[in-house]
C-alpha cells in the first residue's frame, strides 16, 4: 500500500457530511472497515474511492457524493432498465439505486464469470467491494505489456458480462485495471441489462472504445472484433 499517501485522508475527511458519515460508520460496525483508515485512491466528479481496511483485510469503499451527482443523466440511464421501471424522479431515491444498480451489476458480472471485483455491501451512497492489486491501475496509465492478447481478453470479458445478461455501457481505457496483465473490468452502475432498449447501441459504443483504444496500441485491424462477436461468431 505504499502508493498511497494516509497524510491526504486530513484533507477529505472534513468533506464528509453527516449522512455520508452515517453510512460509513454503519460499514465500519460491520467490520469492512475501520474509519480512520480510510486513504484516498481516486477523487471523482461524483464519486470518491477510498482503501479501507477491515476483517476482509484492504477494501475499496466507493462514496457517491449526493449534492454532487448529475442525477438527471443517472436517471436517463436508469429509467431505461426494466428492472428500475418504477423508480421515481427524486434526486436521493434515484443515487441510492443508483449504488444499489452497481452492486447487484458486480454480482451478476461475477456470477456470469467476468473478471470485476466482489462487491461486499452497501449502505445508501456507500459501496464496499474488493480492492484489486495494491491498487492496480487503469490501462491508460498502465499500457498492457502484449496489447493484442490483453485486448483479447478485454472482449472475452466483455462477452461473458452480454452471456449473462449484461452491457457495461460506459467502457473504456478509464474503467479497465490492469492486474497482473490481466483485464479488471470496473464501474458498473450504468451497466443495464440486454433487455433494455438501448442495450445494443450501448454494446457498439463500448466495442467501438475499446477497439480504438487498442489499434492505438498496435493491435491490427484484423485482430479487432465486430458486433457480431456478441451474437455467436
Amino acid at each position: 500500500m505504499g502508493k498511497i499517501r494516509r497524510e491526504e485522508f486530513k484533507i477529505e475527511k472534513s468533506v464528509f457530511d453527516l449522512f455520508t458519515v452515517g453510512n460509513l460508520k454503519k460499514l465500519e460496525s460491520k467490520g469492512f472497515f475501520e474509519f480512520e483508515s480510510l486513504i484516498p485512491l481516486f477523487l471523482g466528479k461524483e464519486a470518491n474511492i477510498f482503501v479501507g481496511e477491515g476483517e476482509k483485510g484492504y477494501v475499496a469503499v466507493k462514496i457517491y457524493r449526493v449534492e454532487n451527482c448529475d442525477f438527471n443523466r443517472m436517471f436517463d440511464y436508469i429509467k431505461l432498465d426494466p428492472r428500475y421501471s418504477s423508480l421515481k424522479r427524486k434526486r436521493r431515491d434515484i443515487i441510492m439505486m443508483w449504488v444499489q444498480r452497481e452492486y447487484k451489476n458486480l454480482l451478476k458480472a461475477r456470477e456470469g464469470g467476468a473478471r470485476v471485483p466482489t462487491p461486499y455491501a452497501i449502505a445508501n451512497n456507500v459501496l464496499v467491494m474488493e480492492l484489486v492489486g495494491e491498487p492496480a491501475l487503469k490501462i491508460k496509465d498502465d499500457i498492457p505489456e502484449n496489447p493484442a492478447l490483453f485486448y483479447l481478453d478485454v472482449v472475452a470479458q466483455m462477452k461473458k458480462l452480454f452471456n449473462a445478461g449484461l452491457v457495461h455501457a460506459d467502457l473504456s481505457q478509464f474503467n479497465i485495471l490492469n492486474y497482473g496483465q490481466r483485464p479488471v473490468l470496473i464501474d458498473f452502475s450504468q451497466a443495464t441489462t440486454i433487455g433494455s432498449f438501448r442495450a445494443g447501441e450501448y454494446l457498439r459504443r463500448d466495442l467501438t472504445n475499446v477497439n480504438n483504444f487498442f489499434r492505438k496500441l498496435g493491435v491490427k485491424e484484423k485482430e479487432l472484433k465486430t458486433i457480431a462477436y456478441f451474437q455467436g461468431e
